[in-house]
């Protein structure tokens, strides 16, 4: 069973070495004597640090991913969600993806004048822009810097499609701009749901909001006439797949159109990360756990190939699968796609737009 909220996610803290990350502490006598001098470590604090990058919009290539373009407004994620796949991101900062990556954020605070600026490029082409594929764009502290508002407000005056993948039902905040954006083709929301029960939600995503809050932000958003989807990604083994079929019937009834799922992906860092939550967590499943991993990853804690990461492979992917298929045409979900409209699109006007 999980014990009770923790106060963080990781349970580990540790430095990675894949980035030339020596222990840079040098052996001193000093060191002996530096808890006496300093006194105890002060209680762990989220920071946060401006980001000046020179360009907001990312681009990929991978066959895996259905967008060719994202944001992402801030680095770090303090929802400390064990699972994350982004973690390992912080090693680049000389930082731990363990719990720096949940305390010490990133901030981008001149997104939306750099995506301005990007937009009015000669030759730029529309299509569908990605919130929330790396850290999540409505963490806690976006509820202050507002980042993920501005791109919006550009993205929408614009007339240029978006895509926001989100935990959190703070989502519902800017319905303001993402109802009219829908109304025209040009927006859909994926809230992602891990968890029906609040004490399992609590221990894998100690800062994200309660369940019933992102199933409510779903039935908001729904109204509004925004697309939902609901994402039951990831799916842990022996901790949260027998959720399955409540979660998309759940779904289904909050007024989502489309679901789906990943089974849990632990690259790099985010492996010991995740073994050492469970032997914190859930000791007494923790062998079959990893053991019904390595059996979806091909006898491996991660199997980093393009196509077969999203779903796995083996007769425990085959079982999820199909399991999550009945379940979504029983309620009837991802019985039509909705595409975006990327033919309305209007180029900001001048050096960085007429919006700055």
């Amino acid at each position: 069973m999980a014990k009770t909220r923790p106060v963080r996610g990781a349970t580990l803290n540790a430095e990675s070495r894949r980035f030339n990350l020596p222990r840079t502490e040098a052996d001193g006598d000093w060191l002996d004597a530096r808890e006496a001098l300093d006194g105890p470590p002060p209680r762990l604090r989220t920071t946060v640090t401006v980001e000046r990058p020179r360009t907001i919009i990312s681009r990929n290539a991978s066959p895996d991913m259905p967008f060719d373009r994202s944001i992402n407004p801030y680095r770090g994620c303090e929802h400390g969600c064990i699972y994350c796949y982004a973690r390992p991101s912080h090693a680049f900062h000389d930082l731990s993806p363990g719990l720096d990556f949940e305390s010490r954020l990133f901030a981008k605070p001149d997104a939306a004048a750099l995506l301005c600026a990007e937009l009015a490029r000669p030759g730029y082409v529309a299509a569908p822009m990605a919130l929330g594929t790396n850290t999540d764009p409505y963490q806690p502290i976006e509820r202050d810097w507002r980042i993920t508002r501005g791109v919006i407000e550009v993205l929408a005056e614009c007339r240029h499609p978006l895509t926001i993948t989100t935990k959190s039902d703070r989502v519902v905040r800017d319905l303001d701009l993402l109802a009219p954006m829908a109304a025209l083709g040009l927006a859909t929301v994926c809230l992602s749901v891990t968890s029906l029960d609040p004490r399992i939600a609590a221990t894998i995503e100690p800062r994200a909001p309660h369940p019933e809050r992102r199933l409510a932000a779903v039935r908001r958003l729904a109204d509004a006439g925004v697309p939902v989807h609901v994402s039951i990604s990831p799916v842990i083994p022996a901790i949260t797949d027998h959720e399955i079929e409540h979660l998309v019937e759940r779904a289904a009834e909050a007024g989502a159109t489309a679901a789906y799922f990943i089974p849990v992906r632990l690259p790099w860092e985010v492996a010991p990360l995740f073994k050492a939550w469970l032997d914190e967590h859930f000791p007494d499943r923790a062998g079959k756990v990893m053991a019904t991993i390595r059996s979806l990853r091909d006898g491996r804690d991660n199997d980093p190939g393009f196509f077969t990461r999203m779903r796995g492979s083996g007769p425990w992917a085959e079982l999820l699968a199909t399991r999550f298929r009945i379940a979504c045409r029983k309620h009837r979900l991802n019985e039509r796609k909705v595409p975006l409209r990327s033919d309305l699109f209007r180029p900001p006007a001048g050096p960085q737009g007429e919006l700055f």
